[in-house]
C-alpha cells in the first residue's frame, strides 16, 4: 500500500482511506522533521513511503507497540529457556485489564493485531529452524479480557510447558500484576530523549537501537526484527557508547 512516497502523497490529496489517522500523524511529524515513535498496536509510521521520507529528511523514527507487560515477561524468560536449551511445548497466556485499551481490544479485529505482535515474540527468539526438537511444535495461545473493574491494572496469567533431559516434563507459571501506566510512561520519557538525541547525532530513519521498547520493532528491509530484550539492551547500551565515543561492550577479554 502506498510504496512510493509520490503514491502516499497523491493518496493524501485524495483523502484516501487506506492512509489511517496514525500515518498522517507521522506523515506531519517527519515533515517537521520531528522524530516519530509509535507506541500503538496499529499501523503508524511502518509503510515504505514515509521510511523514505524520514531518510530524506534525516529524522528519527522507531516503532511499534511499548513492550510492557506479558510481552516483557516473554521476552525475558523466553532468552533463559533457549540458554539451557529447555524445550518447550506450549505457551498459554491470558490477560484481564479495564482500561481504555482493554474495551479497544475487546473487539476482535482490534485484537488481530496486538495478537500478531504477541505470537511473533517467541519464534524469533527461540529460533525453531535451527533447534527443531526443542521449539518447532509449540503450542502458543494468547487472550486479553476486558474486565472494567481492573481500571488501569493489568493481570496477566501465563502457563508454560517445558522438557528438559530426556524428554522430562516440567511447568512454569507465572502471575504479572501490573500497571499499564506505570510500565509505559519511562519507555516514553526514554524514547523521547534518545529520539531527540539521535536526531542531534544525525541519525536518521529507523532507529533498530531503540528496539528494546518496543513489541514489534521496526528494521531495514532485509533484516530481521531482534526481539531478545538481553540483545536489545546490549545494542541500545553500545549506541549510547558508540554516541558519546566510548569503548563498545563486547565479550572478548583483554
Amino acid at each position: 500500500m502506498h510504496e512510493s512516497l509520490e503514491n502516499f502523497e497523491k493518496g493524501l490529496r485524495n483523502n484516501d482511506p487506506e492512509i489511517s489517522p496514525s500515518m498522517i500523524y507521522a506523515y506531519a511529524c517527519i515533515k517537521k522533521g520531528v522524530p516519530y515513535c509509535n507506541g500503538a498496536p496499529n499501523l503508524g509510521v511502518e509503510s515504505d513511503a514515509l521510511v523514505e521520507l524520514a531518510g530524506e529528511l534525516g529524522v528519527p523514527i522507531s516503532g511499534k507497540d511499548f513492550k510492557t507487560g506479558q510481552t516483557l515477561m516473554k521476552t525475558i524468560l523466553a532468552p533463559g529457556l533457549k540458554a539451557r536449551m529447555l524445550g518447550l511445548e506450549g505457551w498459554y497466556s491470558t490477560n484481564i485489564l479495564g482500561n481504555r485499551d482493554g474495551e479497544v481490544l475487546d473487539d476482535s479485529e482490534s485484537f488481530k493485531t496486538k495478537e500478531v505482535s504477541k505470537l511473533s515474540v517467541l519464534e524469533t527468539i527461540l529460533q525453531k529452524d535451527q533447534y527443531p526438537d526443542l521449539y518447532e511444535n509449540i503450542c502458543h495461545k494468547v487472550s486479553i479480557n476486558y474486565y472494567p473493574p481492573r481500571g488501569d491494572n493489568k493481570e496477566g496469567w501465563d502457563n508454560i510447558d517445558l522438557f528438559g533431559w530426556m524428554g522430562y516434563p516440567m511447568q512454569i507459571k507465572v502471575i504479572f500484576l501490573c500497571r499499564d501506566s506505570i510500565l509505559a510512561a519511562p519507555i516514553v520519557l526514554d524514547l523521547a530523549l534518545f529520539s531527540d538525541l539521535a536526531k542531534r547525532a544525525g541519525g536518521k530513519g529507523i532507529q533498530e537501537w531503540l528496539s528494546f521498547y518496543y513489541k514489534s520493532p521496526m528494521c531495514a528491509r532485509g533484516n530481521f526484527p531482534e526481539h531478545d530484550l538481553f540483545i536489545q539492551q546490549m545494542k541500545l547500551k553500545n549506541t549510547l557508547r558508540f554516541v558519546m565515543g566510548d569503548e563498545e561492550i563486547t565479550h572478548h577479554e583483554h
